[in-house]
């Protein structure tokens, strides 16, 4: 190592020292609870999406999830003058998820050379923990949408979404009420979205949908749609109409909601996919006391290490306010270019 990049090295351990207030980076150790807390809201920070949802710190690895809505009206009155009683309602009484947290390492490395490299910038231990702090929020985001298992040895290789590092949210719904997972319309392992489908349109598609979920749980509802499916239907928006400017704005400020929804496509959102719920209806379990990091230096790979593991899972806090198109077996198909078939 240059003497450069070993000083380089050092001013990263010890500015990463006094933000931890630990002596030894390079050595493991346990990432205090106020320190755990601030490193979780600068990793929220790097997401627009992550700010929107809940991202709770927990006790236990497993349990019941510890957020929730009422499970119906509770107001009402009893005669009791005669025999009537009044009966208490469970305020929580919806079909609770249990959730299990699952060892996640976010190891990563910087080599020598780029050290070198970055040099003239004075703030790179501040940049290199931004970098790190963003690629933890974008798994987030990924394993939340894609996430179908938690293996005991992950391979990205096989699975570049991280389908295998954890449960994500899709994967709650399908363990734990499948029902409001919709897999296929009138044909087997397809749903059409386009003239002549099962939905005409992603108005149709989300209509319907939100029928899955009780009355009362319907406030504050948001369409989460996939980038690919807001293609599409701009297109045949635009085919549809003329090709004035007024026109234009017209069919612009109709796709302003859907299915009289407002929506969005968060980042690391799947191309096709369409989930109705509430942000506040998502979150990320993550256990207290279980931040771990080190940072060594290795010379045999001329590189210095970074090593950074926790205990966390995705949770649907309210099962029955959420309902979904499933595209994880590309199940969702739209119109081709040809308007003949469907892809």
């Amino acid at each position: 190592m240059k003497e450069s990049t070993r000083l380089m090295f050092a001013q990263l351990c010890v500015m990463m020292g006094q933000a931890y207030n630990v002596e030894d980076v390079t050595k493991e150790f346990t990432v205090s609870p106020s320190m755990e807390q601030t490193l979780q809201d600068k990793i929220v920070e790097q997401s627009e999406f992550l700010g929107k949802i809940n991202v709770v710190h927990v006790r236990d690895k497993t349990g019941q999830v510890i957020l929730g809505y009422a499970s119906g009206p509770a107001s009402g009155r009893v005669d009791t003058s005669g025999a009537g009683e009044r009966t208490p309602k469970d305020l929580l009484g919806l079909d609770p998820m249990d959730y299990q947290l699952h060892k996640t390492n976010s190891d990563v490395y910087l080599r020598y050379d780029t050290i070198d490299a970055w040099a003239r910038f004075k703030d790179l231990p501040i940049r290199y923990t931004g970098y790190v702090q963003k690629r933890i929020a974008n798994d987030r985001e990924i394993i939340g949408w894609y996430g179908e298992s938690a293996a005991a040895d992950t391979n990205l290789v096989n699975f570049p979404l991280m389908q295998d590092v954890n449960k994500g949210w899709m994967q709650a719904m399908r363990d734990n009420k499948a029902g409001n997972i919709i897999t296929e319309g009138a044909t087997a392992g397809a749903i059409r979205i386009g003239a002549g489908g099962d939905y005409a349109n992603l108005d149709d598609a989300v209509s319907d949908m939100i029928q899955g979920i009780p009355k009362f749980l319907r406030a504050g509802l948001v369409v989460y749609v996939g980038d690919e499916l807001v293609s599409k239907e701009h297109a045949a928006l635009y085919k549809s109409i003329g090709s004035t400017p007024s026109e234009k704005v017209l069919a612009t400020a109709s796709m302003s909601m859907i299915g009289g929804l407002p929506w969005e496509t968060p980042t690391n959102f799947p191309g096709r996919g369409l989930v109705i719920t509430t942000p506040e209806n998502l979150s990320i379990y993550v256990q207290e006391d279980t931040w771990r990091r080190q940072v060594e230096d290795n010379p045999k790979k001329d590189r210095i290490d970074d090593f950074n593991s926790r205990n966390e899972g995705y949770v649907v806090e309210v099962l029955e306010q959420f309902v979904a198109l499933e595209f994880k077996d590309d199940n969702v198909k739209v119109p081709n270019a040809a308007g003949d078939g469907w892809e």
